[in-house]
């Protein structure tokens, strides 16, 4: 991958060789798939107000624990209250996870991604402000995502990771750092100071 830069004529650009945004399209892929897994389809809704404004999600929070890190509880000490607060917040949160990351895949597709050759060309992503924001969440979602399977809670965490016998953990692990430098790029290029 060729580092984020902002163009002089506005919007930020980057390329990838194809495998990286295979990579990086099936991750983000795979968050939408666990978030949409989440609520189903639903076949009617007790509260018909609650449907209409996209509210009236599950009170209870999510058993997978890659979900719980995405859609974490806002009250840890009141049971209660939070599963209020998921009950109203968490359908819409879950809609703008799902966008940001589709808004990632469009972009690489827009940009070269052929979903179905991993030989063909350069990725080259052009990005405007609101391409930006989604890049930068469903990055940390992705990452987020990765860090809760390979067990990665602190910076010794990520050390010790890199060192398991596994070669699959092991090759994860380097996708999990990749996509820290993808991210630190395009932060650096929206803000160079």
């Amino acid at each position: 991958m060729r580092s984020f830069a902002r163009r002089r004529r506005g919007g930020i650009t980057a390329t990838f060789e194809p495998a990286e945004a295979h990579v990086l399209a099936s991750l983000a892929g795979q968050v939408v798939e666990l978030l949409r897994d989440r609520h189903g389809t639903e076949e009617s809704s007790a509260d018909p107000l609650g449907s209409a404004l996209g509210i009236g999600g599950p009170s209870l929070p999510p058993d997978d624990p890659v979900l719980q890190r995405l859609l974490p509880d806002a009250y840890r000490d009141d049971d209660e209250d939070a599963a209020e607060f998921r009950r109203f917040t968490e359908k819409s949160l879950t809609s703008a996870k799902v966008a940001n990351a589709e808004r990632l895949i469009g972009t690489l597709v827009d940009g070269g991604l052929d979903p179905d050759d991993e030989g063909a060309g350069e990725v080259e992503v052009e990005l405007d402000d609101a391409d930006v924001q989604a890049w930068l969440r469903s990055l940390t979602d992705v990452r987020l995502s990765l860090a809760v399977r390979l067990g990665i809670e602190t910076d010794e965490d990520t050390e010790h990771v890199h060192h398991r016998e596994d070669e699959g953990v092991r090759a994860m692990a380097d996708v999990y750092d990749w996509l820290g430098w993808v991210q630190e790029s395009l932060i650096a290029a929206v803000d160079p100071t």
